[in-house]
């Protein structure tokens, strides 16, 4: 029984996931514009940040979304094809839950953003008025 739930899950996610990045592409939104300057200044605060993350997870849909609404270029980690991110993301954050914000500060120290909901909030609040 537990062999067929798993293969019934596998071939659900082999049929929805090119839906949900299909969906992904179609309702793209278009990005805030800066000032070059500004720009480059966000673009430096965002190399202090990684999303862990899975391709297909509809809640990381939704913060790479946000994050092409806020013209945010952070990266993007695998988390679920690539075992070193997935280490990293359960040694560090200590789940290995998508998606999750890694943060940086300027001293170097790691906080880790798990929720959806709160990275979104998170990444308005430090990126909107700007």
């Amino acid at each position: 029984m537990k062999t067929a739930m798993r293969m019934f899950f596998k071939a659900l996610r082999f049929v929805i996931g090119p839906l949900l990045l299909l969906w992904e592409y179609v309702s793209r939104p278009k990005g805030v514009v800066r000032t070059p300057e500004r720009q480059t200044e966000v673009d430096q605060q965002c190399r202090q940040m990684a999303l862990y993350q899975y391709q297909t997870c509809p809640f990381c849909i939704k913060v790479r979304q946000e994050m092409r609404r806020l013209s945010l270029k952070i990266e993007r980690l695998d988390a679920q094809h690539d075992e070193s991110n997935r280490a990293n993301l359960l040694r560090g954050g200590g789940q290995a839950k998508v998606p999750c914000l890694k943060i940086t500060d300027a001293k170097g120290e790691s906080s880790w953003m798990y929720e959806s909901t709160e990275i979104i909030r998170y990444l308005r609040g430090r990126f909107s008025a700007t």
